[in-house]
C-alpha cells in the first residue's frame, strides 16, 4: 500500500510523460488506485490526462510551496481508479523559490505522507532535468522506472542518472532503487537497438523490463485528444505493450489486481460450466452388475 513510483530520466523525448500516464492508466483499470503527480512544469501529463492548463486551479506548485494540502488538489480522472495531482507552469518558480529551504529536497515526500495510505501506488513524473523538482521526486520514490531509447546517447544520459541517484541515496533517500529500465519508442529492425538492448540487458539483467513499448501512432495521436492509449484506441499496440508492462510491474511486486482476481474466477466458472454441459450430453453409464467372484482349488490347473 502506497508506494511511490517514480518515472525518472533526465533525457527528453524518451518517453517518461507518455509512460506515467499509460502506466497509471492500465494499473487503474486493472483495479488498482493510482494517484499521478505531475511534476514536471510543462504540465503534459495533466492535459494528457484531459485537463485543460488553469492558471487559477491549485497544483502541486501549491503544495510544495506550502500553500494548500495535496488532498485538497487532487482531482478525479475519467478512469475511476485513477486521480492526478496537476502539474503547472509556475513550477519553473519553485527550483528558485525553495533554493533556500533547508529541507528542498524532502518537500516532495512530506507532501504526499498524508495522502499516501489512500492509494495503492503513487506515480511521479519527472521533467527532463536533474534539477530540483527531479531531485525531490527522487528523494519521495520508494523505486524509480527510467525510460529510454534504444540509442547511444541514452547510455550517457543513465550513466549520469545512476551517478546521481547514487548521491541521493548517501544524502536523501538510501531506500530508492530502480525498478527497471524500459525500452521506450522500440525498433527491433535495425542493427543500433538490438545492441543497445544486449548492452542494456548485461549490465542491468533482471531489472531490464521484457516488455518493450513499440513506435505506435495511437500513443502520440492519445495525448491530444485528454486520454491514456488504452481509452482512445483499447486495441491498439500501444494499449497491449503498456497493459503488458502493468503486468509484468505487478508480477514483479508480488500484486494480484482485482481485475487479474476476476478473470480468474471466471475462468473457473467457465470450465466447471462446460464439465457440467460435457456431462449432460454424455449417455448415462450402464448399470453395474455384480458378479460373483470364482473359487478355484487346488490344484489350479
Amino acid at each position: 500500500m502506497g508506494k511511490i513510483l517514480g518515472v525518472v530520466n533526465q533525457k527528453g523525448g524518451v518517453g517518461k510523460t507518455t509512460t506515467a500516464i499509460n502506466l497509471a492508466a492500465c494499473l487503474a483499470l486493472e483495479g488498482i488506485k493510482v494517484l499521478l503527480v505531475d511534476c514536471d512544469p510543462q504540465a503534459n501529463a495533466t492535459s494528457g490526462l484531459g485537463f485543460q492548463r488553469d492558471d487559477n486551479r491549485h497544483s502541486i506548485y501549491d503544495v510544495l510551496v506550502g500553500e494548500a494540502p495535496a488532498d485538497q488538489v487532487i482531482l478525479p480522472t475519467e478512469i475511476p481508479n485513477l486521480w492526478i495531482l496537476p502539474g503547472s507552469k509556475n513550477l519553473t518558480g519553485a527550483n528558485i523559490e525553495l533554493a533556500a529551504a533547508t529541507d528542498r529536497a524532502l518537500r516532495l515526500r512530506q507532501a504526499l505522507t498524508p495522502v499516501k495510505s489512500s492509494f495503492e501506488l503513487i506515480v511521479l513524473d519527472c521533467p527532463p532535468a536533474l534539477d530540483l523538482l527531479t531531485l525531490n521526486v527522487l528523494g519521495a520514490a520508494d523505486s524509480l522506472i527510467v525510460p529510454m531509447q534504444a540509442e547511444y546517447f541514452a547510455l550517457e544520459g543513465i550513466t549520469e542518472l545512476i551517478s546521481t541517484l547514487e548521491r541521493v541515496r548517501a544524502a536523501v533517500n538510501p531506500n530508492v532503487t530502480i525498478e527497471g529500465v524500459l525500452l521506450t519508442m522500440y525498433d527491433d529492425r535495425t542493427n543500433l537497438a538490438q545492441q543497445v538492448t544486449e548492452t542494456l540487458r548485461e549490465y542491468f539483467r533482471d531489472r531490464l523490463f521484457q516488455t518493450v513499448i513499440p513506435r505506435n501512432v495511437r500513443l502520440a495521436e492519445a495525448p491530444s485528444h485528454g486520454k491514456p492509449v488504452a481509452l482512445y484506441d483499447p486495441r491498439s499496440r500501444g494499449t497491449e505493450a503498456y497493459f503488458e508492462l502493468a503486468g509484468e510491474y505487478l508480477a514483479r511486486n508480488r500484486i494480484e489486481s482485482p481485475r487479474s482476481m476476476e478473470r480468474k474466477a471466471a475462468a473457473l466458472d467457465r470450465e466447471a460450466s462446460d464439465r457440467e454441459a460435457s456431462n449432460k450430453d454424455q449417455p448415462p453409464a450402464p448399470p453395474r452388475t455384480q458378479q460373483r467372484a470364482k473359487v478355484r482349488f487346488w490344484p489350479y490347473t
